[in-house]
């Protein structure tokens, strides 16, 4: 007689949802159906999710969240890491057993997350292989961060000789800008609060305190000019470069539209750029901070502390 099987599939799993649109007092865990992998997908049992700005600003009231294409009932948070579990059929480049992470627009807060072998975050979800060397929490920051910082370098192209000027720099998205931007070449002055100076330092980037005198205090800082920028809080850097004499062509922005300015979203990212920054973690040339993690549980209080906007590094979920 053939043994019980004392380890049954489970048929039912957490996942983060909103059954209305709000702020972190809307979220609730919730036990939802395991869902399966269908041809073409990969299922991921998810071990860790990095929190983003653009999770709570798209699932912040019913109108924005129609502009991302979500409706009721939704689930929460877009970056994932974990192994692969289940496969479907035509997966070719993912097998059993696989680690991986990537992002899932609005769902990857869950126990389980299915995603296409050959999809894109907004459509149909996407997976990479996580490299040796990364560990999962690590993993779980990278891709909206990373990809979103790749995008901003691409539009104002730091090099050797450049100053450049990033505002929000020890954010999510500013410590793989500050680092890269470094890597590139570039000084790199970084605004952020005073209590964030030493992070910023350790980063490679010249802390200067943003808010009123922000031109004043990054003249001292260099006398010789600036000479590009990324504002990837709001519009205040960016106005501020302009002051400093900084052309448009080398400002960006990535929270905010300014006329004249280019914005940087992660979905222009040159290609390849997730893989390398993945490779550049593995190998210690690139240092992620993670400023906080939570049990899944306590998501409210994570999304709180990550909504205040004044975390020096990334916050993650832990599943």
């Amino acid at each position: 007689m053939a043994e019980p099987n004392v380890n049954p599939p489970a048929i039912t799993s957490r996942a983060v949802q909103f059954e209305s649109f709000g702020g972190p007092e809307a979220l609730t865990v919730r036990e939802v159906p395991v869902p399966q992998a269908g041809p073409g997908q990969i299922r991921v049992r998810v071990a860790a999710a990095g929190l983003n700005p653009m999770d709570w600003f798209m699932t912040s009231d019913a109108e924005t969240a129609a502009r991302f294409g979500l409706s009721l009932p939704c689930g929460f948070g877009t970056d994932y890491a974990g192994v692969v579990d289940q496969i479907g059929d035509g997966v070719r480049e993912f097998a059993v057993g696989d680690r991986v992470f990537g992002g899932a627009l609005s769902r990857a807060v869950a126990d389980y997350v299915v995603v296409d072998e050959a999809g894109t975050i907004a459509v149909g979800g996407e997976a990479h292989h996580t490299p040796d060397g990364v560990d999962d929490r690590t993993a779980a920051t990278l891709a909206i961060a990373g990809r979103t910082a790749a995008a901003a370098l691409a539009v104002i192209e730091p090099g050797p000789g450049d100053t450049v000027l990033i505002g929000g720099a020890g954010g999510g998205v500013g410590v793989f800008a500050v680092q890269l931007a470094r890597r590139a070449g570039a000084r790199v002055i970084g605004t952020g609060s005073a209590s964030s100076a030493e992070a910023l330092r350790a980063l490679g980037a010249e802390p200067v305190t943003y808010g009123d005198g922000l031109v004043d205090r990054v003249r001292a800082l260099a006398p010789a000019g600036v000479t590009a920028a990324m504002d990837l809080h709001g519009t205040d850097t960016a106005q501020a470069a302009r002051k400093l004499g900084v052309p448009d062509a080398r400002i960006t922005t990535i929270a905010a539209q300014v006329d004249g300015i280019t914005p940087a979203n992660g979905a222009g990212a040159p290609q390849g750029a997730l893989e390398e920054i993945a490779g550049l973690v593995a190998t210690g040339r690139l240092r992620v901070p993670i400023a906080a993690r939570y049990p899944v549980e306590q998501i409210r209080a994570a999304v709180e502390l990550q909504a205040a906007r004044h975390v020096h590094g990334k916050v993650v979920i832990d599943l």
